[in-house]
């Protein structure tokens, strides 16, 4: 595992966010500098949007979100540079008509060469070579989560922000997408359903009705969940 670091820190003080007068999320204070954590909890505990307040695609109503010393509101650009999101149904993420197109416009800007070289590095990484030029609608469902994921980490980001990225998968495409995230160089940040999964993390936070119920060690955060499920 990749060491802990507190260049590499996640730090939401006093956090709240409301929509419509609805309470999402509140009084979450907490710190991140593990390598990888994994979000768990029920559906509607509030994961997703905690999850989306990590790269500025959620504000916070009240309170501060910095991560890896960018200011979620003021740093808001710079932050989306910083971190990478991946999202559950990876169609949210594929904008090109096939997978060497959408893996060269997350590089655009760079130059031609080095764009051809990392396109093809990440497609041979991804298991993607062969589906370089085919329609990326005609790309399976485990295939369409590996060029998102490929998408995002082509990019080289500091943070990677998964959210359930292996829920409509099958468990063979499920453990692949897994490994490959828990492999990545970026520190990582992980909403799950899958315990096995969460289990392999550093760290592990629990979400309940909007507020962190438990936060730690993967066994016993798990177990917490367990026991709120019981």
């Amino acid at each position: 595992m990749r060491p802990e670091t507190a260049l590499a820190s996640i730090v939401l003080d006093d956090v709240s966010v409301e929509r419509e007068g609805r309470a999402i999320l509140s009084g979450i204070s907490v710190e991140l500098t593990a390598a990888t954590t994994a979000v768990i909890g029920a559906n509607g505990s509030g994961k997703s949007t905690f999850a989306r307040l990590l790269n500025g695609l959620v504000l916070p109503s009240t309170g501060t979100v910095r991560v890896h010393g960018l200011d979620s509101r003021r740093d808001t650009v710079a932050l989306r540079r910083r971190v990478g999101f991946v999202f559950t149904d990876p169609q949210a993420q594929i904008l090109m008509p096939t997978p060497a197109e959408d893996l060269a416009l997350s590089l655009r800007g760079l130059p031609r060469a080095e764009v051809a070289s990392r396109v093809s590095a990440a497609l041979a990484e991804h298991g993607l070579s062969d589906h370089a030029q085919m329609a990326a609608s005609d790309l399976s469902g485990g295939q369409k989560q590996m060029l998102a994921l490929a998408s995002v980490l082509i990019t080289q980001p500091g943070l990677v922000v998964a959210d359930e990225p292996t829920t409509l998968l099958d468990l063979r495409n499920a453990r692949r997408v897994g490994d490959l995230l828990l492999a990545c160089a970026a520190q990582l940040v992980i909403v799950t359903h899958d315990l096995d999964l969460a289990a392999r993390c550093d760290r592990a936070v629990l979400f309940e009705d909007g507020r962190i119920h438990a936060s730690g060690a993967p066994v016993e955060v798990i177990g917490a969940y367990r026991d709120l499920c019981a």
